[in-house]
């Protein structure tokens, strides 16, 4: 089973314990691939309101939260 399948598996945990080490995990992981897809968003020629209307959010949300990251060349 991947990783990402236990972290699933372990969301849903009656342990709360386990659950919510799980769902901060996966969290994580979420934004890193949001932050991954933007960066190949951004490479491709896509405007920064293109990326926001997919995500459902402001433009403004997501190139304050991402342009200076990819400016800067660094990631979190």
């Amino acid at each position: 089973m991947s990783q990402t399948n236990k972290l699933a598996t372990a969301a849903s945990s009656r342990d709360p314990s386990v659950g919510l080490r799980a769902v901060a995990s996966l969290r994580v992981l979420v934004e890193d691939l949001q932050e991954l897809q933007i960066d190949n968003a951004r490479s491709q020629g896509w405007s920064w309101q293109q990326i926001a209307s997919v995500l459902g959010v402001s433009k403004q949300a997501v190139h304050k939260k991402y342009a200076g990251r990819r400016l800067l060349g660094r990631r979190r």
